[in-house]
């Protein structure tokens, strides 16, 4: 099996220890992971931010890049999403529009191509559950943590349990309940940039839940959520750190973080 990472615009720019921690982890576990230098962001700011033309670009790139591959592994809920739900509605406007870009690889429709490659575009979390079937990845991490299921890999992706399962098999790591965990950190993009006030009340309340756990460390799948919540605890002088999903199952004993 030939497996790709994409590292995503925010973790590459601000993150790259995420991206270092799921080569670490796949390796671990026997998976050859490929890191395609052509690579680059998927379009999703673009789109949601009424650029979808742009965002077209981008998301066709992305599938002549990605084609190859039997499966494409990425540490972002938010990304996953975007591939899934925009791609396939942008392949479709694209190809009903007067004069829209419908060539796609080989002279294919670019609808053929995203319909072959969508389906191989795996969150870390499902990669690791539903198509190596572990839940234990032999990682040690003895801290307290309480996770946070952002937006997108709460209600698009429908993740479920799977980062739950995954951090219950880490030796010495003590999970706790985070309250209120459904409810948005209010991110969201751009909407913490145009609605800031909103944004900042709603952290606030994230941030407070997050105290209350008595947790040494806040786990999510997006470093976007992450970047956000992370800013009011440092603000705040809380000592509580912030930690991607995946650097937690990379770490082992000796090595941890």
């Amino acid at each position: 099996m030939r497996v790709a990472l994409f590292i995503t615009c925010v973790n590459d720019t601000l993150f790259p220890d995420t991206g270092r921690a799921v080569v670490t982890l796949l390796r671990r576990l026997g998976v050859d992971v490929e890191f395609p230098q052509a690579q680059t962001c998927c379009g999703q700011m673009h789109v949601n931010t009424g650029y979808p033309a742009e965002g077209v670009r981008l998301a066709r790139h992305f599938t002549e890049v990605f084609a190859e591959y039997d499966a494409v592994v990425t540490p972002s809920g938010s990304c996953t999403a975007m591939i899934r739900e925009q791609y396939p509605r942008l392949a479709a406007a694209a190809a009903g529009s007067k004069g829209g870009p419908v060539g796609g690889e080989r002279g294919r429709a670019w609808g053929e191509v995203v319909d072959e490659v969508v389906p191989k575009v795996y969150d870390l979390s499902e990669f690791l559950v539903d198509v190596l079937g572990v839940t234990d990845v032999g990682a040690y991490f003895p801290h307290r943590v309480t996770y946070h299921p952002t937006c997108h890999s709460l209600r698009g992706l429908h993740l479920g349990d799977r980062p739950r399962r995954l951090l219950e098999g880490v030796r010495g790591l003590e999970l706790v309940a985070l309250p209120g965990a459904e409810e948005c950190c209010g991110f969201g993009g751009t909407f913490a940039v145009k609605n800031r006030d909103i944004s900042a009340a709603m952290c606030a309340d994230k941030v407070g839940n997050v105290m209350k756990t008595g947790a040494e460390v806040l786990c999510a799948a997006d470093n976007s959520c992450l970047m956000h919540i992370g800013g009011t605890l440092h603000r705040q002088k809380s000592g509580v750190r912030v930690m991607h999903l995946a650097e937690i199952l990379a770490a082992t004993e000796g090595g941890a973080r």
